[in-house]
């Protein structure tokens, strides 16, 4: 498990280091997450370690919402003035990921039922 978690820190820091180096208007920690996503897809299958570290972070996944909560309740005259450009950003970023997630879903299909 420790490796797991080693790993996935490595991972965040090689992303965090070429967001930084390379100036990307990506976070690192996403860059690392497609890093460690392409090198798990090359393994051909998650190592045990970095399962059971995912498992473990999963278990106890509703303790990370617990800052974002707080952060909207400080901040809440904040969102109060900007109601509307948030709410129209919610709704726009709602339908644009079911569009794509349907989208995917049926070349998924499609290309199940060309293979099957």
């Amino acid at each position: 498990m420790l490796h797991g978690f080693a790993m996935l820190l490595v991972f965040q820091l090689v992303g965090e280091f070429l967001s930084r180096v390379l100036y990307l208007p990506i976070p690192g920690p996403v860059i690392g997450m497609l890093l460690l996503f392409a090198t798990l897809v090359a393994m051909g299958g998650v190592p045990k370690g970095l399962r059971l570290a995912g498992e473990g972070l999963l278990a106890y996944l509703a303790l990370l919402f617990v800052p974002a909560g707080v952060g909207l309740m400080a901040h809440m005259h904040l969102i109060g003035q900007d109601w509307l450009a948030i709410l129209v950003g919610l709704l726009v970023s709602t339908v644009l990921t079911l569009a794509a997630t349907g989208w995917v879903l049926q070349r998924l299909q499609r290309r199940r039922h060309h293979d099957g």
